[in-house]
């Protein structure tokens, strides 16, 4: 078994789903997978670890660093990235679309693959069941679609990540538009006074994290926040000194209680604004008393 800690902050939501990101990514490539929530320490972490020899932080890193972007469509579907200069691929006939056909490309999903074929999916933002919420906090000027947001953010981290294997979550970079997951990269005009895109970029450039965006929108391919209302959601996650399947780390993140009767888990509600008509931000997280 090999097992990888990073450091993560629990009150920071896209931390949380990034984890679930390395989760589910280390589970399409290697299959075997557990992990597990830390804050038994002086420094909260997230513990993977898989069956292998290989580092499962790396192993994901390497695959998102080689991996190349197109977007998906239903079989006889108009919609199309090709505008965003991205491979729109349609399903044959007789495969399952996860959605029905969305009304624009901007929620098409995107399929990330290597030199292998391998493929990891993002789709949440196309759900449209009552069973649980698209987390879909960005809206996209003119039609922007998510699988161009997650091919930005690849391209502004290449040749970068491998370096932050210890402390993937702090790879920060120039970012004017995300999936708004990490709190950090985010802005309400009407709170600070002003608008950056009102200033020169050389005056005033917006950092963002990446490598925590594209992650989190991973995470919840199989996983989702509750949400309590449209600008409030709850999360939750299990700690513990044993590594745990992926079906307890995933039914943490939408329960306000342990999924397992006596391991330490911790709730946090995030609390959300919104900087423009359509777009909604993380604004604060605190903590549910248990």
């Amino acid at each position: 078994m090999t097992e990888a800690r990073i450091p993560v902050d629990l009150f920071n939501p896209g931390h949380v789903f990034a984890c679930m990101g390395f989760v589910e990514t280390t589970k399409v490539l290697l299959d075997e997978v557990t992990g597990v929530f830390d804050w038994s320490g002086s420094e909260t972490t997230f513990r993977l670890a898989t069956a292998g020899t290989e580092n499962p932080v790396k192993l994901v890193l390497q695959f998102l660093e080689e991996a190349e972007i197109v977007s998906i469509a239903p079989a006889g579907s108009k919609n199309t990235t090709i505008k965003w200069k991205i491979e729109t691929e349609n399903h044959e006939n007789g495969n399952i679309f996860p959605f029905p056909d969305p009304d624009s490309p901007a929620t098409l999903p995107a399929i990330l693959r290597n030199g292998n074929g391998t493929k990891v999916v993002i789709d949440h933002w196309g759900d449209r069941t009552r069973r649980r919420d698209n987390v879909k906090f960005w809206a996209g000027a003119g039609g922007y679609p998510g699988v161009a947001l997650a091919r930005d953010a690849l391209d502004s981290i290449r040749g970068k990540v491998l370096e932050y294997a210890n402390d993937p979550f702090s790879l920060s970079v120039e970012q004017s538009s995300s999936f708004r997951f990490d709190w950090r990269g985010s802005y309400v005009p009407l709170q600070i006074g002003f608008s950056l895109n009102n200033h020169n970029k050389k005056e005033m450039k917006m950092l963002g994290f990446p490598l925590v965006e594209i992650l989190a929108a991973i995470g919840l391919t199989n996983a989702r926040p509750k949400r309590i209302e449209k600008l409030e959601y709850s999360y939750g996650v299990i700690g513990g000194q044993n590594l745990l399947d992926p079906i307890f780390l995933r039914s943490s993140l939408g329960t306000s209680t342990s999924p397992i009767p006596g391991l330490p888990f911790r709730l946090f509600r995030m609390h959300l604004d919104r900087p423009g008509k359509d777009d909604r931000c993380i604004t604060s997280v605190t903590e549910e008393t248990q």
